[in-house]
Formats: structure tokens, sequence, C-alpha cells
């Protein structure tokens, strides 16, 4: 049996930064469980999304009910990959929470990008029908406006990936 330390991933990134991309690729390791907040969000209330407060008001519906059971999952053993965007501080203590309670270590990946690269992403990826959200340049522009990069003092294991990288 391989040995491995369990981990809470976190992932910080504007829309298209390419946070599902690095998450699907660290869940391919073995004893990793992936959670797609956008998966499970599009698969619950889907119907019901409008607009970027339901999505705030459906979400943290959501986090009430999937905190508890990560933490639940991160104690049996198996680490976890959060793809729920963590890209502002309340969001980020939020998931503190998480891997504090379930007394296990943490990994912020953060995908620092350029609002035209995410924009250009984002535009290209709607265009293959590849994502389960739709986003408007206007949206983009909003929940941009809400995005906080990680800081040295909140003090998160960070790892930091460039556009260039």
């Amino acid at each position: 049996m391989t040995m491995h330390q369990t981990t809470l991933h976190l992932v910080c990134g504007k829309i298209a930064a390419g946070k599902s991309t690095l998450c699907d690729r660290l869940a391919a390791a073995p004893a990793i469980l992936l959670v797609s907040e956008d998966r499970w969000i599009k698969r619950l209330y889907g119907p019901e999304m409008h607009s970027v407060d339901d999505y705030v008001r459906y979400s943290a519906r959501f986090r009430d009910v999937m905190g508890p059971h990560i933490e639940d999952v991160l104690r049996a053993g198996l680490s976890v990959v959060l793809d729920f965007p963590a890209n502002t501080i309340v969001t980020r203590q939020w998931m503190r929470g998480i891997f504090e309670n379930a007394g296990v270590a943490h990994q912020l990946h953060y995908l620092k990008a350029s609002d035209a690269l995410c924009r250009a992403r984002m535009h290209a990826r709607y265009a293959r029908g590849e994502h389960e959200f739709l986003v408007t340049d206007d949206q983009f522009d909003l929940i941009t406006s809400y995005f906080a990069p990680p800081a040295q003092s909140e003090g998160f294991n960070t790892i930091v990936y460039r556009e260039s990288d």
C-alpha cells in the first residue's frame, strides 16, 4: 500500500484561469477525490440558476452541506481536490475550516492569469460547449471585481502558477 499525506487541495484563479483543468490533473493521482462545485450545482439547481445572485445563494447552500461531508472524507484518509473557487477571503476562510477541522494538510493552488487571457479562454470554451455555465462579459467583470488574490498573511501553503507556466 502506498502511503500518502491526506491533503485538501484548493484552487484560486479567475474564471477560465485553468482551475478545473488543474483539478482534473491533481485528481488523477491515487487516493484523491475530486469534488466539483459547478458539476454539483448545475445538477442540483441548474433550472433555477439565472444570475450571479442565484449562484451565490445556491453555492452557500451547497457549501453548508458539503463542508462537513468533505471533512469526513478527509478524516477517512482520502485526499480531496476541491474544485470550488477560492477567490475571496471569506471563501478561503470556509475552506481553512475544513482542513483544520479534519486535521489534514492543505495546498492552495493559485492560477495567476490576466483578464485578457481568461476572457479569451472563456469565450473559446463556451464556443466548444465545454463548461457547465455560460458567463457573459458583464458577469465576468462583476465576478472578477470580487476576486482577492491570496495574501501571504492568510497563511496558506500556496503554489503559484503563472500564465507563462
